[in-house]
């Protein structure tokens, strides 16, 4: 199995995710039990990548973050760096690393959160301008040598140990660093006798009694390697995984929520509402009443953004006492429907900066899969979240969760959408009961297919004209 990490980056820098990012918080907005953090050490090329990468092959699980210690050795200063060109700088020594970035790292990972992965380049010792952001994961595979030192090591499940023999180490050492390091023969046998073989005897060999399971000769070991993976499988059983899609109607109250906002229903609002639900009307008169509909949403939803009061002088010569938005506007769709709801937003607020969430429902979890995600700043912005319809408030509750992981505070964002569920909108606030949700109109039910009643069909389809086209991963609307 192919780890669902994230795929990279899109020419427009944002994060792509290959096989998506199934949800990290349970249905109270909270992120689930931790990730399974496993550790490998080993000498210096025991082997340790291939078994992690083994590992992560062979695993059923939806997401997988695989970490090197690689990633956090220090920056070194000018005489610093001139003792590495030298050999005579101690690589495999502890103070190498940093473990406080490193432990950050590994706990942010495990509580769901983002982080940014430094690269760190062994031509220049440094840290390359570019980094690798990852999220939080089921599981998180750490490896290097001092993985199963303090105080890493308290920060682990499950502890192995890659014990292979030391003229193998060095023989593939010597290639690796010759191949792909750019180093010599004669510098690479240097170090190797000088610090590489005693570090090993110091500090790594020790923590050999600290594992739970030790592999002798690495992945070549099928034996060892077979009770790992199914070690592996048996721990994250036991841990259980999972989401519940949505708060049941048993959970439901007939309380609104507090941070809940309806546009007052007018004649023109629910004529609107008559010609977007009526199934017979054609598309080019769904997209005009929609696009009316969204376009007094925001007005109504600017209502609710943070304003200081100012004192402005007219065109006559007077002081007027006024209000200005004091925060900056961005607006986030979530793909592919919230497309249609930003050039109302837009016309609303001309300045405001966009991003972009695509999220879709995996019909064999029935859980929500983050795909894609673009974001610009959103600290100390006022944020509106753009989604026509919600059922069961599994996207928009993903949606939200994405947005706190890059800094933004639930009171500084605002859902609006067309029409919600009424189970939908009870699971958005208890999960975030600060976050404001602005709507135009609640339905009560949900189908057992999980659309919206009496709703207005497939909004994404009707407006874009593609109805008929359903992609099998988002068969269940979210």
């Amino acid at each position: 199995m192919a780890s669902s990490q994230p795929g990279g980056q899109d020419s427009a820098g944002a994060t792509v995710y290959k096989q998506g990012r199934p949800a990290w918080y349970d249905a109270t907005g909270e992120v689930k039990t931790g990730a399974f953090v496993i550790g490998i050490a080993g000498g210096s090329a025991s082997g340790k990548t291939t078994v992690a990468k083994r590992i992560i092959d062979e695993i059923n699980v939806p997401w997988v973050a695989l970490l090197s210690q690689d990633s956090f050795y220090k920056v070194l200063n000018e005489e610093e760096i001139k003792a590495a060109h030298n050999n005579d700088f101690d690589f495999d020594a502890p103070d190498a690393i940093d473990m406080e970035l490193l432990c950050e790292t590994i706990k942010k990972l495990k509580e769901g959160e983002r982080v940014k992965v430094p690269v760190y380049d062994f031509t220049t010792h440094s840290r390359s301008d570019k980094s690798e952001w990852m999220y939080g994961a089921s599981v998180v595979v750490f490896e290097g040598l001092f993985a199963l030192c303090e105080p890493v090591r308290d920060l682990l499940d499950l502890k192995v140990f890659v014990d292979e023999a030391d003229d193998t180490r060095l023989a593939r050492r010597l290639e690796r660093d010759i191949a792909e390091r750019g180093r010599e023969m004669e510098g690479c046998l240097k170090q190797y006798s000088r610090f590489v073989k005693p570090s090993f005897e110091k500090y790594i060999k020790p923590t050999m009694r600290d594992a739970n399971v030790i592999v002798p000769h690495g992945s070549d070991n099928v034996i060892a390697m077979s009770l790992l993976i199914e070690h592996v499988r048996k721990q994250l059983s036991d841990r259980g995984q999972g989401i519940r899609k949505n708060i049941s109607k048993d959970t439901v109250t007939g309380v609104p929520p507090a941070k809940l906002n309806i546009m007052p229903e007018t004649n023109q609002i629910r004529g609107i509402h008559t010609i977007i639900r009526n199934r017979d009307t054609d598309r080019e008169d769904f997209v005009f009443y929609s696009e009316r509909l969204m376009r007094l949403l925001m007005e109504f939803a600017n209502g609710f953004l943070p304003h200081a009061p100012v004192e402005v002088e007219t065109a006559c010569g007077r002081v007027f006492a006024g209000q200005r938005l004091s925060k900056p506007v961005v607006g986030v769709s979530i793909l592919r429907s919230g497309l249609a709801m930003e050039s109302s937003l837009r016309s609303v607020h001309r300045g405001a900066r966009l991003g972009k969430i695509l999220i879709q429902t995996n019909p064999a979890s029935g859980e929500p899969e983050l795909h894609y995600c673009k974001l610009p700043d959103v600290q100390n912005h006022a944020i509106i979240v753009m989604e026509p319809t919600i059922a069961t408030g599994a996207a928009a509750m993903m949606a939200i969760r994405v947005l706190l992981d890059h800094g933004a505070k639930q009171e500084d964002i605002i859902v609006t959408c067309l029409v919600a569920a009424n189970i939908g909108v009870h699971a958005l606030a208890n999960a975030f009961p600060n976050v404001r949700l602005i709507v135009s109109a609640i339905d009560e039910e949900l189908s057992e297919s999980y659309e919206v009643l009496p709703g207005l069909g497939n909004f994404g389809s009707r407006y874009f004209g593609a109805e008929g086209k359903k992609s099998p991963k988002a068969a269940v609307p979210v």
